[in-house]
């Protein structure tokens, strides 16, 4: 995890000790699950690289917190496409950055997709289960809920500059937003004390709720009981805490960055990451329109169902079976 933080890398020293470690095996496929995690290898042996999106490529100022780290970064990244026998990514959206970013050839990626744990299902009954209480959440008060890291390209600043303006409405004096999501432990390029310091200066302290790190079991009750889920990124490769949300029957507004227009259809709404009006009204709209969310539950619920971990590793042990029968003949 340490070489994977923003300002995290591995010595030369420990990459040619884990190069040769691999290079004693005799392996049919070596598999990197992120570039986060890639390491030259040495030797014949079949390697699958997953590159999730392009947003280093397209926002690294938004992601490294330094010139050093940026270079660190396409250095690895080339490298790793390089010795990659296929590339693996987790939507055709991230397929077509991919061609049109990265130029790598589309004969070479293959598509895994992501999916959520079962746990993240429509709740029966979430007014009194006491879940919510330990982060300070009135169980009458309703909410928009944000999940996920805090690093700058997830746009979180509009977000809050866009509730800033929703609460001065009397219709919403007592909406709240939650931001859950790891800060203290949070390893890669992060704008929490930012955020945190622009929710003190625009005294919204009461207002807005920082719950830090959120196991699944009570996850699966703030989704059930949030107005909508909010993810305003500039850019998502999967975007799946707004597919744990659909899992849950959660109206979602999203950006349109992203595969999630293709794979949750009307069970979301989309806008740009550089409009803020669009996100003030699509936000509007599910906090007053009642008709609309009860469509766009059904169609998230229809969409989520065709998404299972079941089907994903099916699609990655044809990819391994394909590598390995590349290199046997």
């Amino acid at each position: 995890m340490k070489a994977a933080s923003a300002k995290g890398r591995r010595t030369l020293r420990d990459l040619w000790a884990m190069s040769r470690t691999v290079s004693r095996h005799q392996l049919d496929v070596f598999f990197f699950p992120s570039v986060y995690s890639y390491f030259p290898v040495l030797g014949c042996v079949p390697k699958l690289v997953t590159i999730h999106d392009t947003f280093p490529e397209l926002f690294p100022h938004l992601v490294f917190p330094d010139r050093k780290a940026r270079l660190l970064w396409k250095a690895k990244q080339s490298l790793a496409k390089l010795q990659a026998s296929l590339i693996v990514t987790v939507s055709d959206f991230s397929r077509r950055c991919l061609i049109k970013y990265l130029g790598i050839p589309g004969s070479r990626i293959r598509i895994v997709n992501e999916s959520f744990d079962p746990i993240f299902r429509p709740l029966a009954d979430v007014q009194e289960d006491g879940h919510l209480d330990r982060y300070g959440i009135d169980k009458n008060s309703p909410f928009l809920l944000y999940v996920g890291g805090f690093s700058p390209h997830k746009n979180l600043s509009m977000l809050l500059d866009v509730f800033r303006e929703i609460v001065l409405d009397f219709r919403f004096r007592d909406l709240r937003l939650v931001f859950a999501g790891d800060h203290d432990g949070d390893s890669f390029y992060s704008c929490y004390d930012e955020l945190r310091a622009a929710v003190i200066k625009e005294g919204l302290e009461e207002r807005i709720i920082f719950t830090g790190y959120v196991p699944d079991e009570t996850l699966v009750h703030l989704f059930n009981r949030a107005r909508a889920v909010v993810l305003p990124s500039f850019g998502e490769g999967f975007g799946l805490p707004a597919m744990e949300a659909a899992a849950c029957g959660t109206p979602v507004v999203a950006t349109n960055c992203s595969p999630l227009p293709e794979l949750l259809g009307e069970g979301a709404l989309y806008v740009s990451p550089t409009e803020r009006g669009e996100l003030l009204g699509q936000l509007v709209r599910v906090l007053t329109d009642e008709e609309l969310c009860r469509k766009m539950r059904r169609a998230a619920l229809q969409a989520a169902s065709s998404l299972t971990w079941q089907n994903s590793a099916r699609q990655l042990l044809a990819i391994f079976e394909e590598v390995g029968q590349r290199s046997s003949s």
